[in-house]
């Protein structure tokens, strides 16, 4: 534990000088509209639904991929003659997704010229990628570039995809701790901080509870794009096409209920099913470029990318991630905690989204006001994008302008963005 007080005792002290240096009135210059600001003209998502037995069950992450770099083509207007890189968040698909994945840009109409690469940053792939294009405009390699992420867990999820250690990475020790499962992370996490069952539960039914409400309402509709896709019936093998048009992992979910379901990692443990992400397929893509280039080709701006960071921390406490990635994030945007709007914090567990509010003192209003992962889904490589989506059109909707999306991040990093509604 002298490791784990010792990272705690850093990030206390760099939390604290964040929090003594930041202007608390940067809100002014980070609204202010300049040409060379990385802007976003499009975000959306298809629905994300449940791994195994929802309605992506049995597409590719490829042919989700074509539909969403298809819809954001036509919701954009923009010539795909002129996307000039693409860049794809994925964890587990085989050789890293890079063969399909170009197949899904040329067949969804973007043009031989374009480039196309695939990356692996674990939960926060979907969101690095977003980032390196943004950094490629920034630094002149582009003009104009997609971010996405996608991720069919129904089919590639499960053992194989865990890497076997070699010998010399299973004898050092903070090596040989990658590779513990994350939900034991969690479990442990929630032991040692003093996380109750109850309060995570009082979190998950709460994310439930925003993310059926604004699933009535259909303030998911914006940024979702409905797709046709080839489906078996489980109980009759029967083929068919349907539409997939929302999240299907949305449900009335209450602390009783939650209640009931036996803990996943230990008898006497507190993590479970009711309050983990879900395992989810799904994709999203987001269209970036100067805000210059997106007046001169009359593309509608709905936002723009401020900074990001990304941080390590040990392996046995990825969970805290976000807490040590979002202040390093603000201090590069100028801006404190208190001026954010909207936190998109990924609810990889309730444990590890619960503590890492609380320790930033961040108020429970402010964090995924239309719920998280846990109520609708976290498709590895996607959700990273997908937050952009749906952070961009919730501040947008509340009149609103600052928001931040993070995540914790397998193996002991976390990662966080600072983005502006217009």
């Amino acid at each position: 534990m002298a490791t784990q007080t010792t990272d705690q005792s850093h990030a206390t002290s760099r939390l604290d000088q964040v929090r003594h240096h930041m202007n608390a009135s940067g809100r002014p210059g980070l609204i202010e509209k300049r040409p060379d600001d990385i802007v976003v003209t499009a975000a959306l998502r298809t629905p994300l639904t449940k791994g195994g037995k929802g309605g992506f069950k049995d597409t590719q992450a490829a042919d989700l991929l074509t539909g969403a770099f298809k819809a954001l083509i036509e919701r954009s207007g923009v010539d795909p003659n002129l996307v000039e890189d693409i860049s794809v968040g994925t964890v587990l698909a085989p050789g890293g997704g890079a063969t399909e994945f170009r197949a899904a840009a040329l067949a969804a109409g973007f043009p031989e010229s374009a480039g196309v690469r695939s990356l692996n940053r674990q939960c926060s792939s979907g969101l690095q990628a977003c980032v390196d294009v943004a950094n490629a405009i920034k630094a002149g390699m582009i003009e104009i570039g997609v971010g996405a992420g996608v991720e069919s867990m129904s089919t590639q999820y499960g053992p194989q995809a865990v890497s076997e250690f070699s010998e010399q990475l299973e004898s050092n020790k903070k090596a040989a701790e990658c590779k513990v499962p994350m939900g034991q992370l969690s479990e442990q996490m929630a032991k040692d901080y003093g996380i109750d069952r109850k309060s995570q539960d009082e979190f998950a039914a709460n994310s439930y509870k925003k993310a059926l409400e604004a699933q009535k309402q259909g303030l998911f509709d914006e940024e979702i794009v409905p797709l046709k896709v080839r489906w078996t019936d489980p109980k009759t093998d029967e083929e068919k096409e349907i539409t997939v048009a929302k999240d299907d992992g949305v449900r009335e979910v209450t602390v009783e209920s939650l209640g009931k379901i036996k803990a996943a990692f230990s008898k006497t443990g507190t993590i479970h099913a009711g309050n983990a992400s879900q395992i989810s397929d799904g994709a999203a893509a987001v269209l970036m470029m100067k805000r210059s280039t997106a007046e001169r080709l009359g593309q509608k701006i709905i936002g723009k990318y401020v900074a990001a960071s990304v941080v390590g921390v040990p392996p046995l406490l990825m969970g805290i991630g976000p807490w040590k990635a979002i202040p390093v994030a603000l201090e590069k945007a100028g801006i404190s905690i208190d001026d954010v709007d909207i936190y998109e914090i990924n609810e990889a567990f309730a444990s590890q989204c619960l503590w890492c509010a609380k320790e930033l003192k961040i108020p429970e209003s402010k964090i995924n006001p239309k719920g998280g992962a846990i109520a609708f889904g976290h498709p590895l490589g996607c959700t990273g994008a997908r937050q952009v989506s749906t952070l961009l059109y919730e501040l947008k909707r509340t009149g609103k302008k600052v928001g931040v999306s993070s995540m914790c991040v397998g193996t002991g990093m976390g990662m966080a963005a600072v983005w502006v509604a217009e």
